[in-house]
């Protein structure tokens, strides 16, 4: 096959992706060029429109702010799979944890400012286990998965697909299934691993006007959350 030939479908998809990355960036700019002093007065769905679009359209300015994402895990679900695979065409074991949470954005105004929470959206975490990346969601070498929606009414509830070691289920797994009403797990996506999914970053992949994310953190409290941590 011509080489030049293999690239222009590839060039045609990517420019199709970013047409319609643009499309839901100009629904969401409304939203995205309100101050940060206007997030207190937002509803969680305009907060998250808030978010993914300064992270796609002025990521410079709001890594200033740290922000980071939270998923507060509410309930857990555990899918074992032994046969033919939904995603390809091999036979044998597959594992998924999906989690659904509550999601928090916490920004810090200014190195004099503590750290502010806002809620945002609720919505679902959905991970494949095992010793590598998945065939379902595709993902780039290094990308462990992208935050998405799942509404035209874009963004409302958020989806986190990924992947995650089966070494790391083993170790957060006791504290998910843990019946201590003060014990509970979290999810961290920290700035420096949030990327939005545009043509100039070609390490990240999914759907267009997603977030990238390139690591993921797990913390697990034994002490009960406060009353400000659920809702700002």
């Amino acid at each position: 096959m011509n080489p030049e030939s293999a690239r222009k479908p590839d060039a045609e998809l990517e420019e199709l992706n970013e047409k319609l990355r643009r499309e839901v960036m100009r629904t969401l700019e409304p939203y995205g060029t309100q101050p940060l002093s206007a997030l207190a007065q937002l509803s969680d769905a305009d907060r998250t429109k808030w978010l993914f679009w300064n992270l796609h359209e002025n990521l410079d300015t709001v890594r200033a702010y740290e922000p980071s994402l939270v998923g507060q895990i509410i309930r857990t679900q555990l899918t074992v799979s032994d046969g033919l695979s939904m995603w390809s065409e091999k036979n044998g074991l597959e594992k998924r944890a999906e989690f659904s949470c509550k999601w928090q954005l916490l920004l810090k105004p200014s190195s004099y400012e503590s750290e502010q929470a806002y809620s945002i959206n609720d919505g679902w975490i959905d991970l494949s286990i095992g010793d590598g990346p998945p065939p379902h969601p595709a993902l780039q070498p290094g990308q462990k998965g992208y935050l998405d929606s799942d509404s035209a009414l874009y963004p409302n509830q958020l989806f986190l697909y990924g992947w995650i070691g089966e070494a790391v289920w083993q170790e957060i797994k006791p504290q998910l299934y843990n019946a201590s009403a003060s014990c509970h797990t979290d999810i961290y996506l920290r700035d420096n691993f949030l990327f939005p999914v545009k043509p100039c970053l070609g390490f990240l992949t999914g759907p267009a006007g997603a977030l990238g994310i390139t690591n993921l953190e797990f913390r697990t409290s034994t002490q009960p959350r406060l009353t400000s941590w659920i809702r700002s």
